[in-house]
């Protein structure tokens, strides 16, 4: 089962590891080990924001007695201006901790917010909004809780939680009943409880599927409006649907307004821009 604080407590510890080597020697040369401080979390511009957890995860994993006020948590819409924290730790800690809680948090800030604005522009239609695979590696863990501070829903974690049989798993394996009978078989004998989802690239695909059935959704790739229309009316009832491919902020009302249940929406993450904030120390 994945378990989040788990995954969370080994990405921080790589992220101090690969930034600390054998040590900060700026602080260790000029500062007292001894010394406490405190710092600000300082928002720079309006959005959502997002990492506030991470960010204590991060002093507390140095500096268990670390002592948070909080000002706003994740999910808060935020103003430049204003303060998302107060933290009182060690000073050497709170500089160790100072580059990592600002990357994790300006970089969740910026999904959570480009994702906002998606799930606000869908209001009223009952198709949601999903995320994809298309993450940072040894980062998805975060991108992909943005998303969902965000308001929108994250599709599969990874390989290992979901079955899509997407064009290359079909082509590969020789057809797309051939691929449906042995991922059916494989989740009643080797992984019960997995979802099936296919990838089709055309309405004769999708009546393919219809006939094999044995999967839980049919995603709809790169079609046209009026082509997953067509295809919304062929499956009608029978499996949940979700368009992905080229669907940006501009056409999302139209692919929306076909009745879809689903969108995957790759640019919630790779195309979010970091939004930014300071975190600025004081000695006690």
């Amino acid at each position: 089962m994945f378990d989040f604080d788990e995954q969370l407590q080994i990405l921080l510890e790589a992220a101090y590891k690969e930034d600390l080597g054998d040590g900060d020697h700026s602080a260790l040369s000029c500062i007292p080990a001894d010394a406490k401080g405190e710092a600000v979390l300082k928002i720079k511009e309006d959005g959502i924001l997002a990492g506030v957890r991470v960010a204590e995860n991060a002093l507390k994993i140095k500096a268990p007695d670390s002592h948070f006020i909080f000002f706003k948590k994740d999910g808060d819409r935020m103003q430049a201006g204003e303060q998302a924290f107060l933290v009182k730790a060690p000073v050497h800690v709170l500089l160790q901790a100072e580059r990592l809680v600002l990357n994790c948090m300006q970089r969740m800030s910026g999904i959570a917010t480009l994702t906002g604005k998606y799930v606000k522009k869908l209001e009223g239609f009952k198709t949601k909004i999903l995320d994809t695979r298309k993450t940072t590696p040894n980062f998805r863990l975060l991108e992909k809780e943005a998303v969902r501070i965000g308001g929108a829903l994250n599709h599969r974690f990874g390989l290992f939680d979901r079955i899509i049989l997407k064009d290359n798993h079909i082509d590969y394996c020789g057809g797309i009943g051939k691929a449906i009978e042995r991922a059916s078989e494989y989740t009643q004998f080797i992984r019960p409880g997995l979802k099936i989802e296919i990838e089709t690239r055309n309405l004769d695909e999708v009546k393919q599927v219809l006939s094999a059935g044995k999967v839980d959704r049919i995603m709809l790739d790169n079609f046209s409006p009026d082509q997953l229309r067509e295809a919304i009316k062929i499956i009608g009832k029978s499996f949940e649907t979700e368009a992905s491919g080229g669907i940006n902020m501009d056409n999302l009302i139209v692919y929306a307004q076909t009745g879809v249940d689903y969108i995957s929406v790759g640019a919630l993450i790779h195309q979010a821009r970091s939004l930014d904030m300071s975190m600025k120390a004081y000695q006690i």
